[in-house]
């Protein structure tokens, strides 16, 4: 049972369990990643790692199999390819480029950390590569997928263990 990401007409959507989402996903649309930054979702199926949830904007913690955890306003995530960090979850301040996880829009309320370049990690081949929160209007991302708040929880209490994202289309 995986979230399949696809295009139909000019409409990305997600599929899962005979539910299908509107769906947003990176400003290069879906295909092969060549290098960090390049705003391509990456074509293929990706395992869901854990949850991460902004615990002041949840009255609880989203229903879900996955390890779950609240973030931190410290908690960032490293994207600089020739750190050794990079991909994975840092403190901040942390001196090379990342992004903040605890942000002030609405994007990472919910964050689900897909395993996309973990295992092994190479540098430059994309980093946090995420399943969140949309953006008013389902705006493009860096290279993430994402569904509205009620779709993603919704989604969540659906998936099983063995759930991945799937890019599935050449955008």
């Amino acid at each position: 049972m995986d979230l399949i990401v696809t295009k139909q007409g000019d409409i990305w959507q997600a599929a899962c369990a005979g539910k299908v989402w509107r769906a947003g996903v990176g400003r290069s649309g879906i295909g092969v990643k060549r290098i960090e930054g390049d705003g391509i979702s990456p074509l293929g199926c990706w395992p869901i790692r854990r949850v991460l949830f902004r615990a002041d904007k949840l009255a609880t913690a989203p229903v879900s199999v996955f390890p779950t955890d609240a973030i931190a306003m410290d908690d960032g995530w490293c994207d600089a390819p020739a750190h050794p960090d990079y991909n994975r979850p840092v403190k901040r301040p942390f001196a090379a480029s990342h992004e903040a996880l605890w942000r002030g829009d609405d994007l990472y309320d919910i964050v689900v950390v897909l395993g996309h370049n973990d295992d092994p990690v190479l540098p430059g081949a994309g980093s946090a590569v995420f399943l969140h929160v949309a953006s008013p209007g389902y705006g493009p991302t860096e290279g993430c997928a994402t569904l509205s708040r009620a779709d993603l929880l919704a989604f969540l209490a659906l998936a099983r263990p063995e759930t991945r994202l799937c890019f599935r289309d050449i955008g």
